[in-house]
């Protein structure tokens, strides 16, 4: 399944000013514009500030930014991540704007967000969204695209912005939200940070997660990317503030985060290598001075102190927006011995500190009967056998850290007769069922996971998504919740939790509130809410092309409807949000495991 997580800030930004004449024009109260290209390099600004109109009667300045982020090459084409941003800092607001984005060659723009494109022989041409069209003082857009064709083809040496004047800060008091009926994210301060504790680990009792009383727990969490991708933190900072957003996460009622990171960058911290955090320094400027590395640390004391608990997931080898493509845990130089070390150094590292209450091993193990490689499920030793190598990737989380939750995903195909075709040898994808990519869990049943006395830090976690990613066989000619239970998700991986083998976390669910991708999650809602099923949503961030996130494309507006959604099956009771810490409560809006 390919969910386009646009990786952002990885190039030197070119920084262009445009002075915006506002001018009268025929009386009726309206405004037009024209606009002055200045650019800025190498920290010297040139400004030309020609007026054109005698009635002018105040200039706005937009500053637009664009840089190149992650390329990469798949069966002989070549894309590139781009993220852009238009910001009003002028003294006025704004009512629209038009980015030009001059091309050298052909491209194909694959996914985009944050505007309206549209491309040219000679450009791009990007302009608003209604919730982003109009900026106040300070204001800002944030817009992204992923493009097939040569990364040389998009000159970002010479792109130039438009606008319209007229909108004042009264008129429009959050630029970010006008025209949209989401919920602001408030901007909050860093909040204390406690002292790392560690009452708070978590075990399994059959098909349940308890906490160190035996009490039963939920863990309802949510995805967010970024760390994975090549940004080195959050994707989305380049709009958003991270203390409040992480504030805002907890307010919502997540108890649990579940953070994709790349084995790459675990093993370069380990070396002592810290490539950069890319991020908005204006809006986050408390990160200033910090490595990558040390931010990590500081998310999880901001999680801490609010409450909420993390889970690591080792989402892909190579630091790469499109490295969860690559179906194993190995790629390139990223060798299984890489892997299994960055998850030993992680799991020692943090070993103190029950913030980190799980490690998801691997996301989305994957491949075809007829694909190299691919990842198989049975009783060999073989390097492509996710069964063999989970457990040991959990071994060497367990070893240096015992306290810990596993979490092992299924893979994309199962032989009809284990028996038969044990050795996934069969190219006739008859002989297969299929899955989404970590969905399909069958090989339990003949083979499972054996951790010997740690059996009771076992969860199993498979991934789940509707039509709008893609039309699997049992969405043809329309489905009920029976037919998804009975086509899908009993013989995948349901039977898991209703034999009582062991508990379910599905760690990825959810897509776009449109049909007819909003009764497939309707459904799945009602069965996580019936069998109080473990989940992460995917997700909180703006950037994923085939879902959506809880926020909008600007990172600080909350998405209500999907919100309101996704709040039903998160864990309550009395009207307030149930955390997994003992004290510390979850957010403004929660309670602590002990009060519940």
């Amino acid at each position: 399944m390919l969910k386009n997580k646009l990786a952002c800030f990885a190039a030197a930004a070119l920084i262009t000013v445009f002075p915006l004449c506002g001018c009268s024009d025929d009386g009726s109260g309206g405004s037009s514009s024209t606009g002055d290209v200045v650019s800025v390099s190498s920290g010297i600004t040139t400004e030309s500030s020609s007026v054109t109109d005698r009635d002018v009667s105040e200039q706005i300045k937009l500053v637009v930014t664009l840089t190149a982020g992650n390329s990469w090459e798949t069966d002989g084409k070549s894309f590139t991540d781009y993220q852009g941003a238009v910001k009003n800092s002028g003294s006025s607001g704004i009512n629209g704007w038009t980015v030009t984005i001059p091309l050298k060659s052909d491209i194909e723009i694959i996914s985009s967000w944050g505007g309206s494109f549209s491309v040219s022989e000679s450009a791009i041409t990007v302009t608003p969204e209604e919730y982003n069209k109009a900026l106040e003082t300070g204001g800002e857009a944030a817009f992204g695209f992923q493009i097939s064709g040569s990364k040389d083809a998009v000159d970002t040496s010479s792109v130039s912005c438009s606008g319209t004047a007229g909108v004042s800060q009264q008129q429009n008091g959050n630029s970010q939200q006008s025209g949209n009926t989401g919920e602001a994210i408030v901007n909050t301060g860093a909040k204390d940070v406690p002292a790392p504790t560690t009452d708070d680990w978590l075990s399994v009792k059959g098909n349940k997660i308890i906490d160190s009383s035996g009490k039963e727990v939920w863990l309802t969490g949510c995805n967010w990317f970024g760390y994975n991708t090549g940004t080195n933190c959050f994707d989305g900072l380049w709009a958003c503030d991270l203390n409040s957003s992480l504030a805002s996460i907890a307010d919502h009622g997540f108890n649990l985060l579940r953070i994709p990171i790349s084995t790459e960058l675990i093993n370069n911290w380990a070396d002592g290598e810290y490539p950069e955090a890319n991020y908005n320094k204006a809006s986050n400027s408390y990160l200033e001075g910090m490595n990558s590395l040390e931010i990590f640390d500081y998310v999880i004391g901001q999680c801490r102190a609010n409450g909420i608990k993390i889970m690591i997931d080792i989402h892909c080898a190579v630091t790469d927006s499109m490295g969860h493509m690559k179906p194993l845990w190995t790629d390139g130089n990223i060798t299984e011995q890489d892997y299994l070390d960055s998850l030993s150094w992680m799991a020692e590292r943090y070993k103190g500190d029950d913030t980190i209450i799980a490690y998801d091993l691997k996301n989305e193990p994957h491949g075809k009967q007829n694909e190299s490689p691919r990842a198989k499920w049975d009783d060999s030793k073989d390097s492509d056998n996710w069964k063999y190598i989970a457990e040991k990737a959990a071994n060497a989380v367990l070893d240096k850290n015992p306290n810990v939750l596993v979490m092992v995903e299924g893979i994309e195909i199962y032989p009809k007769d284990i028996k038969k075709n044990g050795n996934f040898g069969s190219q006739n994808e008859d002989d297969y069922f299929f899955n989404w990519w970590g969905g399909n869990l069958r090989g339990v049943a003949d083979n499972p996971i054996d951790l010997g006395n740690r059996q009771n830090k076992l969860v199993y976690s498979p991934h789940d998504y509707g039509p709008a990613v893609y039309e699997q066989p049992w969405f043809e000619g329309g489905y009920t919740y029976d037919s998804l239970y009975k086509d899908c998700w009993y013989d995948n991986w349901f039977y898991i939790q209703d034999k009582n083998i062991a508990p379910l976390l599905i760690g990825e669910w959810g897509g776009y509130m449109t049909e007819p991708n909003v009764t497939w999650m309707t459904y799945l809602r009602q069965l996580i809410s019936e069998n109080k099923i473990n989940h992460t949503f995917w997700c909180f961030n703006a950037n994923s092309g085939d879902t959506g996130g809880l926020v909008k494309d600007d990172f600080t507006t909350w998405d209500t409807e999907k919100y309101n959604f996704v709040k039903e099956v998160l864990w309550q009771k009395d009207g307030k949000f149930v955390g997994l810490d003992h004290e510390i409560p979850l957010g403004e809006n929660g309670i602590t495991l002990t009060e519940y």
